[in-house]
């Protein structure tokens, strides 16, 4: 019997998203299932049965009449959901340890340069000035994660064993081992109050977007030791308000690390280029090798074709 086919719809731009690169990781996984890296394959669209996707075109899904399962290569959906034609299979997102342990690492690192004052003392270098400044133990501070799912969880566990305090929060509850948890919209001000650098990793859905805005800012710790809070978001670029967090780093926030952004590349003429309590990363906090990918959608073909149940199938009501 003639497996069917999965189709690679990869539009990605940068180095690790290339095409070629991917179906090169899944023609080693799948032994004789075709892998038809598109537009370039020639096929007849009835073959194609499953679907790996990064930044389809819209319509694009559409085009397969047997398309049984979707699989995103990345960790957000949102892109996906906004298309009206997306046929009515399972949606299947990332979950594996490369991703989430990248993840946890870009957060680390960037609670650890806001915590340790290095925009400070990096200017300080580039100016020939030797002037240290108090430094405060990581136990006087708290990280508040937005976002305390698969991802937020592992990075809130590695913070707390460096000394930090933290807390998590997300709109449905969520048990973490060690982790003190609110939830929902009344217990977000009190989560809020208790933050001394945000971090967001909350999926885009109607609910969050522009999430991350100046009223959210003005209720973080205004008695940090940092002086004023921090943001880092690493989630995704329509939960944030831009204009708010340029108007904001007059003193609300004292700094930000961003890796999403509305419109990317950011363009050449963005204030957050050059602005000087801006840490810019070009969306790259969490990127995969494909081998781990490749591996795991796989996995879970094999498992469906033999009548198992897929794993982290999105729900498409809550967007996530």
């Amino acid at each position: 019997m003639t497996r069917g086919a999965l189709a690679l719809l990869i539009h990605g731009g940068t180095d690790n998203w290339s095409p070629e690169r991917w179906k090169a990781r899944f023609d080693q996984v799948c032994h004789d299932r075709r892998v038809l890296q598109l537009p370039q394959a020639s096929f007849n669209p009835a073959d194609v049965h499953y679907a790996a996707v990064w930044k389809p075109v819209p319509g694009e899904l559409a085009a397969f009449p047997n398309l049984k399962v979707i699989f995103n290569l990345g960790a957000g959906v949102d892109a996906l959901m906004a298309d009206k034609t997306l046929p009515s299979v399972p949606l299947v997102r990332v979950a594996v340890d490369d991703l989430t342990n990248r993840m946890m690492e870009y957060v680390v690192l960037h609670v650890l340069m806001h915590h340790r004052q290095e925009p400070y003392l990096r200017e300080s270098q580039r100016n020939g000035r030797w002037a240290p400044k108090y430094q405060w133990p990581a136990s006087a501070i708290c990280v508040g994660i937005m976002g305390i799912g698969t991802l937020g969880a592992r990075a809130a566990h590695v913070l707390q064993q460096i000394g930090f305090r933290v807390v998590g929060w997300s709109r449905s509850r969520k048990q973490v081992e060690g982790i003190e948890c609110f939830a929902g919209g009344e217990q977000f001000d009190a989560f809020l109050r208790r933050t001394d650098i945000l971090v967001c990793l909350l999926p885009l859905t109607a609910d969050t977007r522009g999430i991350l805005n100046r009223d959210v800012f003005g209720k973080l710790n205004r008695a940090s030791p940092l002086g004023a809070p921090v943001l880092i978001n690493a989630g995704r670029g329509g939960l944030q308000n831009e204009a708010d967090i340029l108007a904001s780093l007059d003193g609300t926030l004292g700094g930000v690390s961003l890796d999403v952004f509305s419109r990317e590349p950011v363009p050449a003429d963005s204030p957050f280029w050059t602005h000087p309590k801006v840490v810019l990363t070009p969306h790259n906090a969490a990127d995969t090798d494909p081998g781990a990918i490749s591996r795991y959608v796989a996995e879970q073909i094999a498992r469906f074709e033999a009548g198992g149940a897929l794993e982290n199938v999105v729900d498409r009501a809550r967007g996530y």
